[in-house]
């Protein structure tokens, strides 16, 4: 049995933790004492502990990040009333930072801040040698290219079923200050033969689904230029198909690039591209540097040559940003033609600089993860719930692709506004945000055309009935203008409320 495992909890099971096998990969002498074992967000706390003490572990490492952290203490909690002698080295990014101030430092035996690709393994030495390492342990920083290669550890059904992330550099060297990215000194690149290598062994056992990690994946452009070739040849030559997913630095396009990538296949190529706010003065305040021509003009040209899948950011409460500049900045985005816009909301991760705003701008934030924002001077608390339920009936409605016919119908000439009343037309009838079954969705936009936006009955209901047909469901719309439910005397206090705020503030 296992002495040593490595475990984290993730948040869908087709995320292969990247983390866990790096810290697997370089465990030395004693990687046949570790075992690896990961659970998700789905898992009960004592399905998981069970499944831990049934590797009869000496020590468990945990990888902690933001959306885990709560999970992972109620199973640390359990393993210490059942198991108290059992060593907990907890690592991640977020544990690293405001280290001595969270619950999970109490309960654990050692925490390690920053890269614990080889540190992990020096302290379970330590342990099992009977040595006592400290409880806080801050790596120094070390060459990339000591690092055994965590990519043989995916399994043959990692390689099946599962996104594998990948990275061909580590860092950033850019400052924007709600990323932890903004924390690194510089971006620094793997040895690019060997990763290479790495990518066409995994590409002959059978890997098809490849997530960069890099945050900055065109920082180096023949770097770039020769991954990109790599799994070209693959695609063209050997008759792989693949889907590659990189994030983009918005104003970096130049020609080397655009020259290889009109040459991917549809459904191959997704780029994330990262814009977050359009507003000159905002981006200065938060540390941010973006060319804005170059951003929409590159942008553009990828939509109009290439068949890459676009997903762009923007994220709602940045310091300095009210809802009109977000919403001009949206509109702006949306005609530049992306498939995707993300509306994150803004959060204050663990150590990142987003907090030296905080009093100037009266930043709240929630106490507990996601550390979402809940008002600033320029939104108030009512205004961000709003932006919140935006987000998420954007996500249902554009980004899922679902409404092709029906989602110009629904914007409009003043995309941002129309949207932002008929998302809260949504939740005041509905008083939901999740859990909408697909054909009630229907109904409900059919609804809201009819009984709100004044679209014609039988354009809607034939744009509605090509999406139906577009989604190949069975059965047929149930075509209604009643109301889903009646909005009770508080929703409809809101939307009334919210009506005002729209007025006043477009």
């Amino acid at each position: 049995m296992a002495t040593i495992v490595l475990s984290t909890i993730n948040a869908k099971y087709i995320h292969a933790s990247l983390g866990l096998r790096y810290l697997y990969a370089n465990m030395g002498e004693i990687k046949h004492q570790t075992q690896l074992i990961e659970f998700t967000l789905h898992n009960r706390t004592e399905d998981i502990v069970e499944q831990l003490l049934h590797a009869n572990p000496h020590i468990i490492g945990f990888g902690v990040y933001i959306w885990n952290s709560i999970e992972t203490l109620d199973v640390i909690r359990m393993l210490k009333l059942v198991k108290p002698e059992i060593k907990i080295v907890l690592g991640g990014p977020e544990i690293s930072f405001e280290t001595s101030q969270q619950e999970l430092y109490k309960v654990c035996d050692h925490v390690i801040t920053g890269q614990a690709d080889h540190a992990f393994q020096q302290i379970c030495a330590q342990i099992l040698n009977g040595e006592a390492p400290s409880k806080l342990v801050s790596p120094l920083p070390f060459d990339l290219s000591t690092l055994a290669s965590p990519y043989p550890e995916y399994s043959t059904t990692d390689l099946k079923n599962r996104v594998l992330y990948v990275e061909a550099s580590r860092g950033c060297p850019f400052k924007c200050e709600f990323c932890l990215s903004s924390l690194d000194k510089t971006a620094t690149a793997f040895d690019l033969d060997d990763f290479l290598a790495q990518m066409d062994q995994l590409v002959s056992r059978g890997a098809r689904h490849f997530k960069f990690v890099d945050r900055t994946f065109n920082l180096k452009i023949e770097t770039s230029r020769k991954i990109l070739e790599f799994f070209l040849s693959a695609i063209e030559n050997d008759n792989r198909k693949l889907f590659l997913h990189f994030e983009l630095i918005p104003d970096r396009l130049p020609n080397a690039l655009k020259e290889l990538l009109p040459r991917f296949p549809d459904g191959c190529l997704q780029f994330e591209i990262g814009i977050q706010s359009f507003n000159a003065d905002v981006q200065k305040r938060i540390s941010r540097k973006q060319q804005h021509d170059k951003t929409c003009n590159n942008i553009r040209w990828l939509r109009e040559n290439t068949q890459a899948h676009i997903h762009a950011d923007l994220i709602f409460g940045l310091p300095g940003e009210n809802v009109e500049s977000f919403g001009q900045g949206f509109d702006q985005l949306l005609a530049l033609g992306p498939q995707e816009i993300q509306v994150g909301i803004l959060k204050r991760l663990r150590g990142t600089p987003i907090s030296r705003h905080t009093q100037a701008y009266d930043m709240r934030y929630q106490t507990t993860p996601p550390y979402r924002i809940l008002s600033n001077t320029d939104v108030s608390f009512d205004t961000v719930q709003r932006m919140v339920r935006f987000a998420r009936y954007w996500d249902l409605i554009a980004n899922s692709g679902r409404f092709p016919n029906s989602l110009p119908l629904l914007l409009g000439q003043s995309a941002f506004s129309r949207f932002l009343s008929s998302s809260d037309w949504i939740f005041a009838h509905t008083n939901q945000t999740h859990k909408i079954a697909l054909p009630k969705l229907f109904n409900i936009l059919y609804q809201l055309f009819t009984g709100y936006l004044d679209v014609d009955q039988n354009l809607a209901r034939s744009a509605l009935t090509a999406d139906f047909e577009h989604n190949k469901l069975k059965g047929r719309i149930n075509f209604t203008s009643e109301a889903t439910k009646a909005p009770n005397n508080i929703n409809s206090q809101i939307a009334k409320r919210q009506s005002r705020h729209l007025a006043e503030q477009l």
